[in-house]
């Protein structure tokens, strides 16, 4: 498998840091891969634009930071804003099609997806949005098996959301396995 380098971004209090958490740990601890994490701290924390940086690879990582993403995830404009210009040429821009309007001339592989939508209509919680990020994000990558994120899931999440952030992870699984490839 090649290096793949992911940056998870968002408003502070979304979720991205435990998203990216949780994918290198199924990386690392389910799939026999490597795996580092970054994240930004400080203002961020309190709803400005968040940042969280994560390398998967089956080969040594010498360089725990993320200056060009492979797949760039946007939950709100103003990360997307922010962010957009550090993904790599012909990468993988997944956005939230109700919270961001991309530019066109972004030279990535753009993936508008009703992820918001999803999380507050279907699961009814705010706060399944970046666990339903992460669903989508597995499928249209195949990076890991979405039973090594699940396996995760169950360990990091508080049992009282246990369910409805399973249920979030399939449905964002649903949503991005047409785009998977």
């Amino acid at each position: 498998m090649a290096r793949t380098r992911f940056i998870f971004s968002g408003a502070g209090g979304q979720g991205v840091i435990t998203a990216a958490v949780i994918l290198g740990e199924a990386a690392a601890l389910h799939e026999g891969l490597n795996a580092v994490q970054a994240q930004s701290y400080g203002p961020e924390a309190r709803g400005g634009a968040s940042r969280a940086e994560l390398i998967i690879s089956d080969d040594v990582i010498n360089f725990p930071r993320v200056n060009n993403a492979n797949v760039l995830v946007c939950l709100t404009q103003e990360a997307y804003n922010r962010y957009y210009p550090h993904i790599r040429p012909g990468g993988l821009l997944v956005t939230d099609s109700k919270l961001v309007t991309p530019l066109s001339k972004v030279d990535a592989r753009q993936v508008p997806l009703p992820l918001f939508k999803t999380a507050m209509e279907t699961v009814g919680e705010p706060v399944t949005l970046n666990i339903c990020m992460l669903g989508a994000v597995v499928a249209i990558t195949g990076i890991v098996k979405n039973g090594s994120v699940e396996k995760v899931i169950e360990t990091r999440i508080p049992g009282e959301f246990l369910e409805v952030n399973r249920k979030a992870f399939s449905l964002g699984y649903e949503l991005g396995l047409p785009h998977a490839g």
